[in-house]
Parts: C-alpha cells; sequence; structure tokens
C-alpha cells in the first residue's frame, strides 16, 4: 500500500491534477499543471485511457493504468489499481480525492499559486528528432523544453499523432527524480461530460483526505495510523 502511495504522489505531480502530499497536514508543493498543459497543444478537451510507467532511482518500474479526461484545466484521473479518482477544479480553487469504493471523497483547498489558470505565458521551444509509430499512430518526435515563469526548465520527450491533431499519444519526462513515461490510447477529443468533474452528491464527505485513507486501510485490515508519502 506504501508503494501505491508513492506512485500515486509521482502521478499526481506529474499529471498537475494535485499538489504534493505532505504527512503533516493537506497536500502542498509543486503545480505542474501549467507546463504539462503546454505540450497538448490546442487539444485541451479529451479523455483517453492511460497507462503510466515510473521508474525510481533503482531502475525498477512501477506500472499505474487509469482513465484521464481533460477539459480546459478541469481533470479526472481514474486509477485503476486501487479504485481512486483524483478530480482537480482550479476554477473553483479546490481538489477531490474520491473512493468510490468507500462512496465518499474529500475536498482539498488549492492554494492560489496552485488554483492558477494553466493558460500562462511560459517559454516553449520543440526540437524534432524524427518519425515514429506509436500505438498505430503516425508521430512526429519532438523534444520540448518548456520554461516556467520562475526559469525553471521542464523537458519532455514527445510523440505527437499527425492523426488525432498532433495529441501527444506518448510523453516521457522526468519529476521528483524519477523517469515517468505515459502513454495514452482509445483517445476522443470530444469534450467530456461536466459531471466528471464534481463528486458524486450522494458520497460522504470527509474532512480531510488523510480521516478518508484511514477508514479506507480500517476496511482493508492495514495499518490506520498509515499516511501517504
Amino acid at each position: 500500500m506504501k508503494n501505491h502511495f508513492s506512485i500515486l504522489v509521482s502521478t499526481i505531480i506529474c499529471l498537475g491534477l494535485l499538489p504534493a502530499y505532505s504527512q503533516s497536514g493537506p497536500p502542498g508543493g509543486p503545480q505542474l499543471g501549467g507546463t504539462l498543459s503546454k505540450l497538448f497543444g490546442d487539444n485541451q478537451t479529451f479523455s483517453a485511457d492511460l497507462e503510466m510507467q515510473v521508474s525510481d532511482k533503482s531502475g525498477k518500474p512501477m506500472t499505474m493504468p487509469g482513465k484521464l479526461s481533460f477539459d480546459t484545466g478541469k481533470s479526472r484521473f481514474e486509477i485503476s489499481t486501487n479504485q481512486m479518482v483524483t478530480i482537480a477544479r482550479p476554477d473553483k480553487k479546490i481538489a477531490y480525492l474520491v473512493y468510490p469504493g468507500l462512496r465518499s471523497y474529500a475536498e482539498i483547498p488549492l492554494s492560489n499559486a496552485d488554483s492558477a489558470p494553466t493558460k500562462r505565458d511560459y517559454k516553449m521551444e520543440i526540437t524534432e528528432i524524427g518519425a515514429d509509430i506509436v500505438d498505430g499512430h503516425p508521430c512526429v518526435k519532438n523534444k520540448y523544453i518548456v520554461t516556467d515563469n520562475d526559469g525553471v526548465k521542464h523537458e519532455s520527450t514527445v510523440w505527437n499523432a499527425t492523426d488525432l491533431k498532433k495529441f501527444p499519444v506518448k510523453i516521457e519526462t522526468v519529476e521528483q527524480g524519477d523517469n515517468v513515461s505515459m502513454l495514452f490510447q482509445n483517445v476522443s477529443l470530444a469534450k467530456p461530460a461536466a459531471s466528471l468533474f464534481d463528486p458524486p452528491a450522494d458520497f460522504k464527505k470527509y474532512d480531510t483526505a488523510q480521516q478518508m485513507q484511514q477508514e479506507m486501510m480500517k476496511r482493508l485490515g492495514g495499518d490506520p495510523g498509515m499516511t501517504p508519502h
């Protein structure tokens, strides 16, 4: 379970769905949604199956499958391995962690920095590397260097599908010292349903994500004092 939480944090940071967890309180830390959103270009509404592979410094990979829905800053990531859903609502300055198995969710306030619009004036450099085929899609392979407003450079290798309006069907990058690979399949560029970006009205609301996760651990027979890292 600890490994799942560790990989979840890497996933959340990379996708910009939520800030990173801290042991002492609500999530805080970097929000990379702005730089990541630049890799999608004009494709600001979509849904896709996402297979993410994260390799730490030891080189041991872990794969996390899920489904990502995105609508102009709002995002929903359904994580298949532990039936968790993360929803980010920068427009409301809040985010949700949802456990469908518990029929519950926690609402997490986002700081002004975390909830800032993703369409910031980042500097982006694109260098074409070559051509490739990914999951049956003809692609142009590019190196992206996105420099944020603090001067920090974020480098990624991106496979842009020429038959999907340059959608990045594969992304390789490094976040928090981990190598991250994202493969998007069954891509739909249609606008996702608005209901996907809110928790179900009949789910129980917990005051904190930690309380909800402790309840989940009790039901799974684990250590109720365990917190995500």
